[in-house]
């Protein structure tokens, strides 16, 4: 039972869920804090578009690329700016990289970069803008983003909306980063294997890695489900968050989607591994048919199934080229606002991005 099922939990919150926690909440604060001078220069030199739309793009998570989708459809930015910050995301399944790899997350990023620097360029080279016509006829409104904080805020608590009067009234955000402090500290040197796991069970006879590391994939959980299990857990307000508080609270909602899907991928991984034997290598992902895999399932908006997806690559289940086709064909949760604003040019942009995913990942196959 603990190897079946609690340990994926655990290695979930523990070696995922607190290290994207940090950086989430890092990269959360930069883009509150720096944001609006990036979209400012962004509108005043467009044909750096597309290498600011790639600098966008490569960040962690789904923000930095969904602050453009707006601009473009106010006419601001290029149409090779959209698409070369779509091309660069990774959107929140970059988390699972940085925290299995910094290392080669890093090489990662820097080839989605290059990926989506050189698509960006070559769409607005060849004149490509299937909203530039719509454009010039009539001015499209800018959807109304969505409340995010309103689900996740401080009104709506883990206590009130499910232990009731059993619990005392916690902020979700709260309960979340005051666990996530005690788990980093447990973590670092477990996973960096600076300190023996065995040697923490002296301390009272309880595993404190196994035991933070539950709870803290139950309370995510708990969070995800308070905020109706979203799957576009970055909007156009949220991406723009006005406080630090609402910026925690966004931080703590997207570290908790991020370490659901992991634990969902690494218990599903566990339980069909041990009871039939599958490790991966009978899985018809590799060779062309594997890079076409990848880039079909990047077809699908939000991060849901990419963070599923990325998360088989780290346990093992994927090859390199396939995980390089998802990673550069999926759009995370950028597509969503860009397909409320501009349909048409949604379904664009993400068909274009399969071109470099089939490309880039068909180069691997013979290079790599």
């Amino acid at each position: 039972m603990t190897e079946l099922v609690l340990r994926p939990l655990a290695d979930a919150f523990m070696q995922v869920g607190v290290y994207v926690a940090v950086m989430v909440a890092l990269f959360g604060w930069l883009r509150w804090r720096y944001g609006d001078r990036v979209t400012d220069g962004l509108t005043r030199r467009r044909r750096v578009g597309p290498l600011v739309g790639a600098l966008l793009g490569v960040t962690p998570g789904c923000g930095g690329a969904i602050i453009l989708m707006p601009l473009y459809a106010r006419g601001k930015v290029s149409f090779g700016t959209v698409v070369g910050a779509l091309v660069a995301t990774m959107g929140d399944s970059s988390w699972v990289v940085l925290a299995w790899n910094p290392l080669f997350a890093l090489q990662l990023h820097a080839l989605l970069f290059v990926a989506g620097l050189a698509t960006g360029y070559a769409v607005d080279a060849l004149g490509i803008d299937p909203a530039r016509s719509a454009t010039r006829r009539r001015p499209v409104p800018v959807a109304a983003p969505v409340n995010l904080a309103a689900d996740v805020g401080p009104d709506l608590t883990v206590s009130r909306r499910l232990f009731g009067a059993l619990l005392p009234r916690v902020p979700a955000s709260t309960a979340f980063w005051g666990l996530t402090t005690p788990a980093f500290a447990v973590s670092v040197p477990v996973v960096f294997q600076i300190v023996d796991p065995a040697a923490l069970t002296v301390i009272g006879g309880i595993d404190p890695y196994l035991a933070l590391g539950v709870l803290g994939t139950l309370v995510a959980a708990l969070i995800f489900a308070a905020g109706r299990g979203r799957l576009a857990d970055d909007t156009l307000e949220t991406a723009h968050a006005s406080t630090r508080a609402a910026t925690l609270r966004h931080s703590a909602h997207e570290a908790s989607f991020v370490t659901v899907w992991v634990a969902v991928a690494y218990l599903g991984w566990q339980v069909l591994s041990t009871t039939t034997g599958f490790d991966g290598s009978q899985l018809v992902v590799t060779g062309l048919v594997g890079v076409l895999v990848g880039a079909l399932v990047g077809l699908v908006p939000g991060c849901a199934l990419q963070i599923v997806f990325t998360g088989l690559y780290v346990s093992g289940g994927l090859p390199l080229p396939t995980l390089v086709a998802n990673a550069i064909s999926q759009d995370g949760d950028a597509l969503i606002p860009l397909a409320a604003l501009r349909r048409h040019c949604a379904v664009m942009a993400t068909a274009i991005t399969t071109v470099p995913a089939v490309v880039v990942g068909g180069a691997l196959l013979v290079f790599w």
